[in-house]
């Protein structure tokens, strides 16, 4: 394949060297993805359907982050000096916590469409000439000229695999990077899922956005109990949901699906029911940016309600100032971290991975991240299902190296906005 650009000499930080892009120059559908998912023979009917779903994540699947940084930096107790490895996804998480003036991130992953992604944001940052310009490109919907500001202000910093990326044109001739002149948030694996579920509500006469008319929780739970709820008892919703497929456009793949199931009471209707309840009803909608993406497809205005952390105006000056502590890596989370020199993270973000892992995966990446871990090192991640997935599948050698904060846990996953997953969980490194 013939880039469009030149390749550019050897850089640093958010940009690739020469043999950066020789190794990344072709997007492989799904290898890499298919690596992580893989669990059984390819002509099974579980096997079918992993390699569905690799050949789906393949793509972008997050143009949003579904995990509240806020609560990750409060678990994390993140502040300046820490060295930080976490799981890129959509980004949003990792330009949240610039905002606590960490020493160094390093964000993995494996999708080169969060990579594609999470290195245009970097760009943005640096370059668009204000808060003003960040927050159109990247909170505001129906921005003609967003696309006039990438190729201004972004384009020329940015690393030429990531301009291909963006650069691309469909067969309509439209520039990939023209969805953010119409609503960025409505493409990817979730934002096409989000927009099946107000679809299917409509099917049932169930228009979910009316949820954005409460002016209180208690009207909030009012419309979901005679509104949302009863599109979980369709017969028709509780046979889709019945299908591992179903739940691809959340990022969920079948191990993950298989765990998630066992939160609820045997339906993955049920659980569903139970996770956008807490969606709608946990939280006022004035400070829950992922209910306005979820109900009305959109962010809310500057004033208007709580924005993510790094479209907030009051954290502009101060991640901006940080923006160079960030590197993106389209890595192996575990491989990445076999690189690193014993004890020199302090804090480590998994977000959901682990949900997809074997037993003998689980093993390798707690080994490096038990070698790589400095004194005190946290550890974060989340859950389909409500209990840590550790005990009884990592060894007693890696685990007996680790403390536990159930507590804590059970009070940040209540806490946690996002609202889909089962459990949060907070591991602390115990003293040698």
């Amino acid at each position: 394949m013939t880039l469009r650009y030149p390749l550019a000499p050897t850089q640093t930080g958010n940009h690739l060297s020469m043999s950066d892009v020789s190794g990344e120059l072709v997007y492989r559908r799904g290898k890499e993805v298919g690596k992580a998912v893989y669990q059984n023979r390819a002509l099974s009917k579980d096997g079918i359907s992993e390699r569905l779903f690799a050949f789906l994540f393949s793509g972008l699947v997050y143009p949003q982050i579904w995990e509240d940084p806020d609560v990750d930096m409060d678990a994390m107790q993140l502040g300046a000096g820490h060295r930080v490895v976490t799981i890129a996804s959509g980004g949003c998480n990792i330009l949240a916590y610039l905002t606590r003036s960490p020493a160094r991130i390093d964000a993995v992953d494996l999708n080169a469409a969060h990579i594609a992604l999470n290195r245009m944001k970097l760009e943005a940052v640096r370059h668009l000439p204000s808060h003003g310009d960040l927050f159109r490109f990247f909170g505001a919907a129906d921005t003609s000229h967003n696309s006039d500001a990438y190729d201004r202000f972004i384009a020329p910093h940015l690393d030429p695999v990531s301009r291909h990326y963006w650069e691309r044109r469909s067969w309509r001739g439209r520039r990939r990077i023209s969805v953010f002149d119409r609503n960025f948030y409505q493409t990817g694996l979730l934002g096409l899922f989000i927009a099946m579920g107000h679809r299917v509500g409509k099917l049932f006469g169930v228009d979910p956005a009316g949820i954005m008319k409460a002016q209180n929780i208690g009207e909030q739970r009012r419309f979901f109990n005679e509104e949302l709820a009863p599109v979980f008892d369709k017969k028709l919703l509780r046979w889709a949901t019945s299908r591992k497929a179903s739940l691809f456009g959340l990022g969920i793949p079948p191990a993950q699906y298989d765990s998630l199931i066992t939160s609820g009471d045997g339906s993955m209707a049920s659980v569903l029911k139970a996770r956008l309840e807490k969606l709608a009803c946990d939280f006022p909608l004035k400070n829950n940016y992922f209910a306005w993406q979820a109900f009305a497809r959109r962010y809310p205005q500057p004033g208007e309600a709580a924005l993510p952390a790094y479209l907030e105006q009051r954290n502009y000056k101060t991640i901006r100032d940080n923006i160079d502590r960030v590197a993106i890596h389209h890595a192996n989370l575990i491989k990445f971290l076999a690189a690193k020199d014993a004890g020199t993270v302090d804090r480590f973000v998994l977000l959901d991975a682990q949900d997809w892992m074997t037993d003998d995966l689980l093993n390798a990446l707690w080994t490096e991240i038990t070698r790589t871990a400095s004194a005190g090192a946290r550890v974060i991640f989340r859950t389909a299902a409500e209990p840590s997935l550790l005990p009884g599948r990592l060894s007693n050698s890696l685990l007996d190296q680790w403390t536990y904060e159930s507590d804590a846990s059970r009070e940040f996953s209540a806490r946690d906005r996002s609202a889909i997953y089962g459990g949060f969980h907070l591991y602390v490194k115990r003293a040698a």
